[in-house]
């Protein structure tokens, strides 16, 4: 029987703590790189603190909130929301093909796979917009790639993500699809809904400090892979929607926002191609 507790910071923080630390990650990292970006990062530390003139109870309310913020699992969801987009801006330098943005915390790997037309794994009452996502995966010259996987994965409509909230079923509203003979592919799931990210935790009262708000635009996570070229992975809005215009992750691209088009029957029908560089 499915739990249906109420998702909690510390439960999505645990859960998104535990995916990420689930695989090791390391880097080619040179001793000198290392101690030169160590040194600036000090650097710009000791300016702010001599700029707006930090106070020793002001420095231990920050050190309280650093252990709060491992304590809770929120690391993950702290530094994808705050710091994210600025290394996805770096890694997408010099790329031609479509474009990119923050994978964010709530991705989960080896999901369902699923043909060229399929519809995402959903509960049998799923509630929100029916919505058919179609498009092509093709390369700089125009050509589809017909061994190309799209990976998607999004919230539900009231803004949960499977495996990472108590009352969500694991696999839910998430799969691989693999693209035709032409590259293309049609999925058909349901419209997700903006939602606020965990506020019951560090990250929350951080935000709630600093009168900032907490809210994500509605949008879907893609993961656009195919042999002999660079994976791109994005995130697609639509337009008019709450948040596109003031996103606290500030992961929002002009070129990133959906238009949907409402048929007789009240289903959405969003179109995108995805163009991927050489790798």
């Amino acid at each position: 029987m499915m739990n249906v507790e109420t998702p909690t910071a510390v439960g999505s923080g645990t859960a998104a703590t535990a995916k990420f630390t689930s695989t090791r990650i390391s880097a080619e990292t040179p001793p000198e790189r290392l101690a030169a970006i160590a040194t600036d990062v000090l650097e710009a530390f000791a300016t702010i603190i001599d700029r707006h003139g930090i106070t020793y109870p002001e420095y231990r309310v920050l050190k309280q909130w650093l252990i709060d913020v491992g304590e809770y699992g929120e690391w993950p969801l702290w530094l994808d929301v705050f710091v994210e987009h600025n290394i996805e801006v770096v890694a997408s330098r010099g790329r031609c093909g479509s474009k990119g943005s923050i994978e964010g915390p709530y991705y989960v790997p080896d999901t369902l796979h699923l043909p060229s037309r399929c519809t995402l794994p959903m509960r049998p009452d799923e509630s929100g917009t029916k919505l058919v996502f179609a498009g092509q995966v093709r390369d700089l010259a125009g050509n589809g790639l017909p061994e190309a996987t799209v990976e998607i994965w999004h919230a539900d409509a009231e803004g949960y993500y499977s495996h990472f909230a108590s009352n969500t079923p694991d696999g839910i509203l998430r799969g691989t699809v693999e693209v035709d003979a032409d590259g293309r592919f049609e999925i058909t799931t349901i419209q997700p809904a903006p939602y606020q990210i965990p506020t019951d935790g560090p990250t929350g009262w951080f935000i709630e400090k600093a009168g900032w708000h907490p809210w994500r635009p509605a949008h879907l996570h893609l993961m656009v892979k195919a042999p002999g070229k660079r994976t791109i992975t994005t995130q697609l809005y639509f337009d008019g929607g709450e948040w596109v215009d003031d996103d606290v992750a500030a992961a929002v691209k002009p070129e990133l926002i959906l238009r949907p088009r409402t048929d007789a029957d009240g289903v959405a029908h969003a179109a995108y191609d995805f163009v991927l560089d050489p790798a």
